[in-house]
């Protein structure tokens, strides 16, 4: 039903509905016309509509794209190889492709004719002696072979690839190795064993750590209970590993348990160097230095990127449970120097004491947008990638809400704002380019589907509310109220909804159907809010 209210009445009553969805905008906005619900149903949840806005919200004229991307490789790790974009993940898979979207398959499975991990199986007794098959020492619950979590990483020293992994056979028993290999694309042949967890007092016999702390000490902090101490250290799983400003090698590891480790590597062996210890400052002789988390609450796949552009190390990680329902995410934290303190927009970070959900940008979570025809569920698991344009990449498997655990890879661009913080574009890269002198007027203002990725770690789908930016610099919204501005020159933007300020960026891109949309993406308060425009 329509209603006559004064204009200033609207925008002083009317924005209270865009803090959910948390969006700014400016421009001018035409009425739009009230159309009639199309059935019972859809009159019953049709939104109010004033003389000057339209909040129903619909999809209508708007197309939809395929989410798929081809191929399913769990855990993505992205590196690239001349002019090409390989991902390698958990279950030996691994895909390429020239464009960030259409990848191939180039392996896949737990078979001896697997061209990239096939050559595990030649040295099984030796690769599989602790963890990871139905003949290790601590045997896998359902006798099946796990290798996951790989990264592959060039040798600036050796002049050959490495592929740090993980073989695990339960939740806290795993054994973190690498491989080398002449060719990216492998076989990568096994060097050894690196770090190993899970482990009791008989067990500890079959890993390395008593080379490198004395048994009286191992037994007392890594063993309790006759069990592993998985409150306080780490899971030998999910590696990543990167060089720093200085050309060091590190590889940060961990999965829930004891949390988020760093260790920095020998190049010219691969292996790792191990520190003194130093407890004041969370640094163990063996396992490294603790970074993030502990006591055993989600945290999980490491990865960190250095930009030298804006100096900042960005430590990605994920949280939840990998399932669809899972709330499975992304967070993102960051410091100045290689081996932290990692902090997040409060300055703050996750001890083993702390609920964990409070801290941490989140970048992605369950979310639906135009021109999806399913919700992303469960987006995690991340690694990350600058390109030789500059260009900031985050890469995730996302589910979908269609009752199954069926995955596929993506890719989105990240833009940093003007304060250091990445902000992930809404749909997955077409080839996007953002103007560096900013968007004109005409180009940004309108009607908006905002989504707000809160900091919830649920099933909850985070779906997008209608939000229009006016040229007065208002933000409006069925319940919301807010403000917001361009940065003249420049695609920077700030803005501000019911009281919370965000800080993010324009971009002209493309939604999933290839329809051309202006986006934005904007971070506050460890939330990211993204807009999407069709011009209407």
């Amino acid at each position: 039903m329509k209603t006559s209210i004064n204009r200033k009445r609207i925008v002083s009553c009317v924005l209270v509905a865009a803090t959910a969805a948390g969006t700014f905008a400016c421009g001018s906005v035409q009425p739009e016309a009230e159309k009639e619900p199309e059935s019972t149903e859809e009159a019953a949840t049709t939104e109010t509509q004033t003389t000057d806005y339209h909040f129903k919200m619909t999809y209508d004229g708007i197309a939809t794209g395929d989410v798929s991307s081809g191929v399913s490789v769990h855990d993505p790790s992205i590196v690239k190889d001349g002019d090409t974009y390989y991902i390698f993940g958990s279950h030996m898979s691994a895909a390429k492709c020239d464009d960030l979207m259409s990848w191939e398959s180039i392996a896949d499975g737990y078979t001896t004719s697997n061209p990239v991990y096939g050559q595990i199986y030649d040295v099984r007794e030796e690769a599989f002696a602790y963890a990871g098959d139905k003949t290790s020492l601590i045997q896998t619950d359902d006798k099946a072979t796990h290798v996951w979590a790989p990264d592959v990483i060039y040798n600036k020293a050796t002049g050959l690839y490495y592929m740090y992994y993980c073989t695990s056979s339960t939740w806290n028993a795993s054994n973190l190795c690498y491989g080398i290999s002449e060719t990216i694309e492998g076989p990568y042949e096994w060097q050894g064993a690196l770090i190993y967890s899970g482990f009791d007092k008989e067990t500890i016999k079959g890993t390395n750590v008593l080379d490198y702390v004395d048994e009286e000490y191992a037994l007392k902090h890594y063993v309790r209970n006759n069990g592993y101490n998985v409150d306080e250290y780490p899971n030998a799983i999910d590696p990543s590993v990167f060089y720093d400003e200085d050309g060091r090698m590190w590889m940060v590891y961990g999965s829930w348990s004891g949390g988020i480790y760093l260790l920095e590597l020998d190049p010219e062996t691969g292996l790792v160097i191990h520190p003194e210890a130093d407890p004041d400052n969370n640094v163990d002789a063996y396992y490294g230095k603790r970074l993030l988390g502990g006591g055993h609450k989600s945290i999980e796949g490491p990865y960190i990127l250095y930009d030298e552009k804006d100096g900042y190390y960005y430590l990605f990680v994920s949280y939840g449970v990998l399932t669809s329902a899972g709330g499975y995410q992304v967070r993102v934290f960051r410091s100045e120097t290689v081996d932290g303190d990692y902090v997040d927009m409060n300055g703050a970070y996750p001890t083993i004491k702390d609920d964990h959900q409070l801290f941490g940008l989140k970048l992605t979570g369950n979310y639906k947008l135009p021109s999806l025809n399913k919700a992303y569920m469960a987006t995690g698991h991340n690694s990350a990638l600058i390109d030789d344009d500059g260009k900031m990449y985050l890469v995730y498997h996302t589910r979908f809400n269609d009752g199954g655990e069926g995955h596929s890879p993506r890719v989105h661009q990240m833009i940093v704002n003007e304060e250091g913080w990445p902000c992930e574009l809404p749909y997955q890269t077409q080839g996007e380019t953002v103007s560096e002198s900013g968007y004109e007027q005409s180009e940004i203002v309108g009607r908006y589907f905002v989504t707000n990725q809160g900091t919830d770690i649920s099933s909850e789908i985070a779906n997008p509310v209608i939000l229009y930016l006016n040229a007065d610099g208002t933000v409006v919204g069925r319940e919301s109220e807010g403000t917001w501005e361009a940065k003249d020159g420049t695609y920077y933007m700030n803005i501000t909804i019911d009281g919370e300020e965000y800080k993010g960026v324009f971009c002209q891109m493309k939604d999933e159907a290839g329809t051309d949309v202006m986006t934005f993406s904007a971070v506050g308060s460890n939330k990211s809010v993204w807009g999407v425009s069709y011009g209407q």
